[in-house]
């Protein structure tokens, strides 16, 4: 009896697995689909809106017809200053990237090497200064930049940047530069290299990885900054492309500031987007590389 009951029960546990397998296979893949559907969403809508004619701008139709160039045309014509206002992006977010990583490197490697008191209390007090929320800065460095005189220019919208980048690149080179093994500078420093020429000839090259996803999420940090760019500067020679387009109101007067503001976020977003396919398999690298022993 127990044989003639057992049979049946292992028949239907192995009809519920075969009707349960396909499920657990594609659910993960589902989800994954939605996610990507709900982020990718607003750019898709964005980029469609810029595609748009002017006259077409409060559309709802999910293709643009027909497509239209206007938009585009309009962002980069007359006194908009966009143009001006990437080359300022460009300046502003290089600058902070190359002095994130000059500083950063140096900074996270003595943390990762040196043994001193309260070192985890250094650690730390570094990666709170990254949690204060920028506009409760904003004042006391508007202030302050009044003072010396530095509104409207590179360097008052530069320096708060990096105070804010500052802390996550020393935080995260920091923790790569801790697994890599301290008889990397003592075999140099064997064959003759001095500290420093150990860490310049040695270890950043074997930690390119970190270096250059610290580098990509800075970049692109300081490249969508808004906050310290409106408040810091109020002449358009000077601002960034963020705030400029924040500040479009159209050339022309067919031009509707909706259609020409999403032309100008494709413009922005488009080079972003470009350089996280291409060096993605870095980025992955490097925020997993710091955490393998």
């Amino acid at each position: 009896m127990a044989t003639a009951t057992a049979q049946p029960r292992g028949d239907l546990a192995k009809v519920r697995a075969a009707e349960v397998g396909p499920l657990r296979r594609w659910a993960p893949l589902l989800g994954v689909l939605l996610i990507v559907l709900y982020c990718l969403a607003p750019f898709y809508w964005m980029v469609v809106s810029a595609f748009r004619r002017p006259s077409d701008q409060f559309s709802n139709e999910i293709i643009p017809a027909p497509f239209s160039f206007q938009n585009f045309r309009d962002v980069f014509a007359g006194a908009n200053g966009f143009g001006r206002g990437l080359l300022n992006s460009l300046i502003v977010a290089g600058s902070v990237t190359i002095l994130t990583l000059i500083i950063g490197m140096i900074a996270a490697y003595t943390l990762a090497r040196l043994d001193f008191k309260f070192k985890n209390l250094v650690l730390a007090i570094i990666i709170t200064t990254s949690m204060f929320p920028g506009i409760s800065l904003v004042v006391p460095l508007l202030k302050l930049f009044v003072d010396i005189k530095w509104i409207n220019t590179y360097q008052a919208m530069i320096v708060p940047s990096l105070s804010f980048a500052l802390p996550l690149a020393v935080w995260n080179l920091t923790s790569f530069f801790r697994q890599m093994p301290q008889e990397l500078e003592q075999a140099a420093m064997v064959d003759g290299c001095t500290p420093a020429q150990a860490f310049r000839k040695v270890i950043i090259p074997l930690a390119a990885p970190g270096v250059f996803t610290t580098a990509i999420i800075t970049f692109i940090a300081a490249w969508n900054e808004f906050l310290i760019a409106l408040s810091m500067t109020n002449k358009k020679s000077i601002q960034t492309a963020n705030v400029i387009v924040s500040q479009f109101t159209g050339t022309t007067g067919r031009d509707q500031p909706f259609g020409s503001q999403m032309a100008a976020g494709v413009v922005v977003t488009i080079p972003l987007v470009i350089a996280v396919l291409l060096f993605q398999r870095r980025i992955v690298a490097g925020l997993t590389a710091g955490g393998v022993k």
